[in-house]
C-alpha cells in the first residue's frame, strides 16, 4: 500500500507504544515521518527502525518556540508537512484531594497545549497548499475516569479542539479529527499494572474481559485508524472524534 507517498507526516510522542506504531503504520504506506519526542536520542533511535525516510526530532511541544523550531527542521529536511499526529502524552494519575497544581499542570501542558501548539505551527503550511491532515489522540476516558480528573479534562479537551479547528480549517482544505483509544496495551498500561501492584497479563486480561470483543487493543489497532483518518480516503469526514475501543461498555 502507498496511501501516503510522496508525504511528509509528524508524529509526536512517536519513540514508543501508540506513536511509534502509528509512525511505522504511515512508513510502511509510503510517508516520510519525522518522530517526534521529548527525548531526542529516543526519537532517533525510533526513525532509525522506521522503512524508508524518517528523521528523530527532540521537542518539548508544550513549549512555543520548540514546538516552531521543530517543524521548520521538518519541512526543510523532509521538503513539506502533509499529515500531523497529536500523540505526545503523559500521566499524572490521581483523587482529586491528592492531585497537585503540577499534577494537573504538566499533563494539560502536554495533551491540550501540545496539540494547540503543534496545530498552530503547521497550519500556516498547510493552509498555503491547501491540504493537510490532523490527527489527535483523545481517550474513553474523556467521559471520565476515577483518578484522572486532569487526564479526563485534557482529553475531552482535545475533542472540543478538534471540532472547533475541523470548522475553522475545512475551507482550506484541511480534516481535523481524533482517536479515542480504549485500553491499549503498552509501556504507559504496563506501568498503571506495576502501580496498582497487579501482574501485567492479569492486568490486561481485567480490561479484556470489560469489552464486547474480549481482547485488550494494541498500537496497531490505533494505528489503522489513525491512518485512515490522515488519508484522502477520509476527506470528508472532518471534527469527528472516533472510539477504538473493542465496543467499550456496550457489552
Amino acid at each position: 500500500m502507498s496511501r501516503f507517498e510522496g508525504r511528509v507526516a509528524v508524529v509526536t510522542g512517536a519513540a514508543r507504544g501508540i506513536g511509534f506504531g502509528t509512525a511505522r503504520r504511515l512508513a510502511e504506506e509510503g510517508a516520510a515521518v519525522a518522530v517526534v519526542d521529548l527525548d531526542e536520542s529516543a526519537a532517533e533511535e525510533a526513525a532509525g527502525r522506521l522503512p524508508g525516510t524518517a528523521i528523530g526530532v527532540g521537542c518539548d511541544v508544550a513549549n512555543a518556540s520548540g514546538v516552531a523550531d521543530a517543524i521548520s527542521r521538518v519541512v526543510e529536511e523532509l521538503a513539506g508537512i502533509h499529515v500531523l499526529v497529536n500523540n505526545a502524552g503523559v500521566t499524572r494519575d490521581n483523587l482529586l484531594f491528592k492531585m497537585t497544581e503540577d499534577d494537573w499542570d504538566v499533563v494539560m501542558n502536554v495533551h491540550l497545549r501540545g496539540a494547540f501548539l503543534m496545530t498552530r505551527a503547521v497550519q500556516q503550511h498547510f493552509v498555503e497548499q491547501r491540504y493537510g491532515k490532523v490527527v489527535n489522540l483523545s481517550s474513553v476516558s474523556a467521559l471520565g475516569n476515577r483518578g484522572q480528573a486532569n487526564y479526563a479534562a485534557a482529553k475531552m479537551g482535545v475533542q472540543g479542539l478538534t471540532r472547533t479547528l475541523g470548522i475553522e480549517l475545512g475551507p482550506f482544505g484541511i480534516n481535523v479529527n481524533a482517536v479515542a483509544p480504549g485500553f491499549i496495551a503498552t509501556e504507559m498500561t504496563d506501568a498503571t499494572a506495576a502501580r496498582l501492584k497487579m501482574d501485567v497479563e492479569e492486568f490486561r486480561q481485567l480490561n479484556a474481559e470489560g469489552n464486547p470483543v474480549k481482547r485488550v487493543g494494541f498500537p496497531e489497532d490505533i494505528a489503522a485508524a489513525v491512518a485512515f483518518l490522515s488519508s484522502d480516503e477520509a476527506s470528508y469526514i472532518t471534527g469527528q472524534t472516533l472510539y477504538v475501543d473493542g465496543g467499550g461498555k456496550l457489552g
